[in-house]
C-alpha cells in the first residue's frame, strides 16, 4: 500500500481508547487508587500516577522498574492494579500497599504507606483489634 494510502486509511480509522475496555466497576477501583510518591520500608519508595490520556490505567515505578497497570477486581475487595506483560501487581490495603513481582514470586517494595494509609493503620493499633491470625481465648 503506498505510503500516501496508508496514511489517510490511519487518518480515517478510529481509534477506540483503551479505557473503554475497562468495566464500571474496574473503574470505579480506578477511582480509589492513592497516588503520588509512597514511602516504603527499608526506604524505599513507589510513584503511582495515572494515565491522564486513558483513565482507569497508571504508571507504577521504583528504582528502575516501570509498570503500566489497570485495575482488577479480587475477590477480597482488595484494591488491585496489575501489568499482564510485566507479572505485576499493586496491592492497596486499608493500612499499606505493596508491589509484587508474580512471576518472581516476590514482593517488590513492602510496608508503602501514603498519610491516609498510615492513619488507618495507626487506628487498628490504637483500637487493638484482633487481627484474622490472632488468638481470640487469650
Amino acid at each position: 500500500m503506498p505510503a500516501k494510502t496508508a496514511k489517510a486509511v490511519e487518518a480515517n480509522t478510529p481509534v477506540t481508547p483503551i479505557s473503554n475496555y475497562l468495566s464500571a466497576a474496574e473503574l470505579a477501583i480506578a477511582d480509589r487508587i492513592q497516588t503520588g510518591k509512597i514511602q516504603c520500608e527499608l526506604g524505599a519508595d513507589v510513584t503511582v500516577k495515572a494515565d491522564e490520556q486513558n483513565r482507569g490505567f497508571f504508571h507504577i515505578s521504583t528504582g528502575k522498574r516501570r509498570y503500566y497497570m489497570y485495575p482488577v477486581e479480587s475477590r477480597t475487595g482488595a484494591i488491585r492494579l496489575e501489568d499482564g506483560k510485566a507479572g505485576a501487581m499493586w496491592l492497596q490495603l486499608g493500612n499499606k500497599s505493596m508491589l509484587m513481582d508474580q512471576k518472581a514470586g516476590q514482593r517488590v517494595a513492602d510496608e508503602c504507606a501514603t498519610a491516609e494509609q498510615r492513619l488507618v493503620a495507626d487506628k487498628m493499633k490504637a483500637d487493638k483489634t484482633p487481627g484474622l491470625l490472632d488468638d481470640l481465648k487469650k
